[in-house]
């Protein structure tokens, strides 16, 4: 794959152009928000799903910890 040393720069530009028409942030995103919360039955199922990723980000970052330590 080439590098590409500006495509976050211009993946940053596109977003800050799209943003900029939007007046009402929170109704723009309401949507996506609310397809995402309803894949969850009940409130125990979506704090399992956040408990889920909290332990896979901590079992990760303790895996660069100590693949970073000599």
């Amino acid at each position: 794959m080439p590098e590409r040393p500006h495509a976050s720069l211009i993946a940053s530009i596109a977003a800050n152009e799209r943003w900029s028409a939007v007046v009402d942030r929170t109704a723009e995103t309401a949507p996506a928000r609310r397809a995402f919360l309803d894949r969850f039955p009940n409130e125990n199922a979506r704090r399992a799903y956040f408990q889920r990723m909290a332990l896979k980000s901590a079992q990760a970052r303790r895996a660069r910890r100590k693949a970073a330590t000599p």
